[in-house]
């Protein structure tokens, strides 16, 4: 799951969801555990204090009730943790008698407290003991009218709640943490296995993309579904109209190369009676002019169509080393040799005409200026994480070489720096906008060898 991936983002919003619902679901538990320890305690105390309030109310008038044996020594142990006290609250004097384990000082008295009582007059609460004790104090109100009011307290040192409380938290801890990883590797399974379905597609596309399809293919959820049906639409629409674009050049090249060729003729012709005729003259330039330039236009809308939708992939070696034999055949009477060397596993995302017509001209232009060599070299470049794949064509020879003044100059259209080599022209422009179509570039520089050097970039597949 790399970062901004729709992968993280599910994972990382699932897993803070589920940690808050992991830490509000401890706590409640915490606090329901802590709750019932408490009533069992508190039922435990309620025992003693019920014991208490019955020998208060059987007590002798006029005297402060002494509590029986409550069958527990803990309470005649001092600072023993378990204590009881009663406290008259209705004389002039406040009169208190508390047991044994309690020798010094007095439990807290819940009744002066904020709070009510339950519906049968008891109060809980926690209070400071002796020796800095934590006691938890269940007091009732016992109200036996002449005889006296008594409030009858029963404490212990709550240090027991907190263990039972701390054992469970401990407990619930290592539970809610396995919980809590068995989670996450559920949720990274399926997070992944929901989104395969993306990396199918996404590798389908990428099939298309390099020429291995024509169309995305295979079953995919009703999610999105929908989305490769539309991808496939847009393929059969691109595919439609680069047939259209083919189909209306070829009409256009047809309804415009039969005019061209009146006008050439007739200036011919008309030259030809009269010799000298600057009408005729000029109308015969223009024309030639006029079939150059729609000869370049028609060359530039084919290649544009073409590579407006690219689903074909060809290997570079076997095309190279072709035209690198067959050139080298041709300028073999001329002493020129052509050498190629290509890396392995080189493939151009384009049309093979493209490609051939990229490398015949700058190779043949190489031969046509070199004294005895032509190297070519095919590499690919170096990628960038994110970007297109790129492989470069370097196409050096011995000749003469350029100024840098002259490589500008002769990559505009229809530029030619030497009339005494045969050519058109139009080579080295139609190579540098055929590979601006594909989304590379032609650049010149000076070779190793002391000629011109020719780098075209063009998509690796």
């Amino acid at each position: 799951m790399r970062a901004g991936s729709l992968a993280l983002r599910l994972f990382v919003s699932a897993t803070v969801v589920s940690v808050c619902v992991l830490l509000i679901t401890g706590f409640a538990l915490h606090q329901v555990y802590r709750d019932a320890v408490e009533r069992a305690f508190d039922q435990r105390l309620d025992v003693y204090l019920k014991t208490i309030v019955a020998d208060v109310a059987n007590s002798a008038s006029g005297t402060m009730p002494e509590p029986t044996t409550l069958g527990d020594p803990l309470f005649n142990f001092p600072i023993s943790g378990w204590y009881w006290q009663i406290t008259r609250t209705d004389g002039p004097a406040r009169q208190v008698k508390t047991s044994r384990s309690l020798p010094e000082g007095t439990l807290p008295p819940l009744f002066e407290r904020e709070g009510q009582a339950d519906l049968s007059g008891l109060r809980e609460g926690y209070g400071k003991g002796p020796a800095d004790q934590k006691l938890r104090i269940v007091e009732r109100i016992v109200d036996l009218g002449e005889d006296g009011r008594y409030a009858v307290a029963v404490a212990a040192d709550s240090g027991e709640i907190e263990e039972e409380v701390e054992a469970f938290d401990r407990a619930l801890a290592v539970t809610l943490a396995v919980l809590g990883a068995a989670f996450l590797l559920t949720l990274v399974f399926q997070v992944l296995f929901g989104l395969r379905p993306l990396k199918r597609m996404l590798a389908a596309l990428h099939a298309v993309r390099t020429g291995r399809a024509d169309r995305i293919e295979g079953d995919y959820p009703v999610e999105i579904a929908p989305l490769a049906a539309e991808v496939n639409a847009l393929i059969e629409t691109n595919r439609e109209i680069v047939e259209r674009a083919r189909t209306h050049v070829g009409n256009l090249a047809h309804a415009l190369k039969t005019p061209i060729s009146v006008l050439q003729n007739e200036a011919a012709r008309t030259a030809s009676l009269a010799p000298g005729d600057a009408l005729a003259g000029k109308v015969g330039e223009q024309a030639e002019i006029m079939k150059g330039q729609v000869a370049h236009h028609l060359e530039r809308a084919r290649m544009a169509a073409r590579a407006s939708v690219v689903t074909t992939v060809e290997e570079v070696g076997p095309i190279v080393e072709r035209l690198a034999g067959t050139l080298g055949k041709v300028y073999r009477g001329k002493g020129v040799a052509v050498e190629a060397e290509v890396a392995d596993g080189v493939r151009f995302r384009g049309e093979r005409q493209d490609l051939e017509e990229i490398l015949g001209n700058l190779v043949d232009n190489g031969c046509k200026w070199a004294r005895s060599l032509v190297e070519i070299a095919v590499a690919p470049v170096p990628e960038t994480p994110g970007e297109r794949a790129y492989f470069e064509i370097v196409i050096d020879d011995d000749g003469p070489g350029l100024t840098p003044a002259e490589q500008a100059e002769a990559l505009k259209r229809g530029k030619r720096l030497d009339e005494t080599v045969p050519g058109s022209g139009l080579g080295l422009s139609i190579v540098s906008e055929l590979a601006a179509l594909y989304g590379g570039r032609l650049s010149l520089d000076r070779s190793p060898f002391g000629g011109l050097r020719c780098v075209v970039r063009l998509p690796a597949a």
